[in-house]
């Protein structure tokens, strides 16, 4: 059975809110504003909590970000009045879950905290799975189109964060690494496109990739993403199916005559951000590392 706690000043609101709770088997738990809420948290242990945005001594916006930074595994939901739209706007932007109009409570509000819980359930028992994965490998198999990298690096972003071996800030640099590395074995491996081709104004040069990739010579070739994540490190292999280069060849985008010019800075920002970089001797197989940070 789920616990709820209701933070609302209104006597009246509190119990019409409660009484449609109950009646499906919720346990509730009432107080008067944000602060008594935070205070009894640790005696009630709820589940979620539901609160109103207007309050004296704390109010429902205050309350969504206490919540957010010391329990930030319970979600919070607002009940909002005539009034109180524009801090409920604010409250959902800081992570607030859902929200409910106090004038639909009968209508809205048992589904909308079912629907809370279950997601909230589901990433409970998705952090004890992942808790208890120690090694993680897969691989994907990509065309020749940029369409679709940025939701894949998203989801590799999201691996990260479960695994939780690298901060928010490494997370996201290894992101940035790994679309670089994938463009280039778009770009410059499979479409063999080169680096001076990249300096083109971009119209141009976008239309040269097109080109490239509709051409029978190289549109049935494909990048090969290998991921490899553990509690010690993240690992990425990116290989393409062109013909490789030699990566000392590659000018050096940090000197004064190369500021400005785009060629080579995919590279740089890979060896920048990563702790180990290297590639096969044929060229077109480039692993990166990051180790853990957390």
């Amino acid at each position: 059975m789920a616990t709820v706690l209701i933070v609302d000043d209104s006597p009246l609101d509190r119990l019409l809110a409660s009484r449609f709770l109950e009646e499906i088997g919720f346990h509730v738990v009432g107080v008067e504003n944000g602060k008594v809420a935070l205070d009894q948290m640790s005696q009630v242990k709820p589940d979620v909590v539901l609160t109103d945005m207007q309050m004296p001594e704390m109010d429902g916006l205050a309350l969504v970000e206490r919540m957010r930074v010391e329990h930030p595994t319970v979600p919070v939901i607002l009940m909002t009045a005539f009034g109180s739209e524009a801090i409920a706007v604010e409250a959902l932007q800081r992570g607030a879950a859902s929200y409910v109009p106090k004038q639909d409570l009968n209508k809205d509000l048992v589904s909308t905290v079912k629907n809370v819980l279950s997601v909230t359930r589901m990433r409970r028992e998705t952090r004890s799975m992942l808790d208890s994965m120690r090694r993680l490998e897969a691989e994907y198999v990509l065309n020749n189109t940029l369409e679709g990298l940025d939701s894949l690096i998203g989801y590799l972003k999201e691996q990260l964060r479960f695994i939780r071996v690298l901060g928010e800030a490494d997370i996201l640099r290894v992101g940035t690494s790994v679309y670089e590395g994938l463009v280039n074995a778009i770009e410059h491996g499979n479409l063999e496109i080169t680096s001076a081709e990249r300096d083109k104004p971009s119209g141009v040069y976008r239309r040269l990739v097109e080109d490239r990739a509709s051409d029978p010579r190289f549109r049935t070739r494909h990048v090969y993403l290998t991921t490899t994540l553990t509690r010690a490190e993240a690992a990425f292999t990116i290989r393409d199916q062109g013909p490789g280069f030699d990566p000392s060849s590659l000018p050096d985008p940090t000197a004064p005559e190369n500021v400005g010019k785009v060629n080579g800075r995919g590279m740089f920002l890979i060896r920048t951000f990563m702790d180990e970089v290297r590639f096969n001797e044929t060229g077109n197989e480039l692993t990166m590392i990051k180790r853990r940070t957390l």
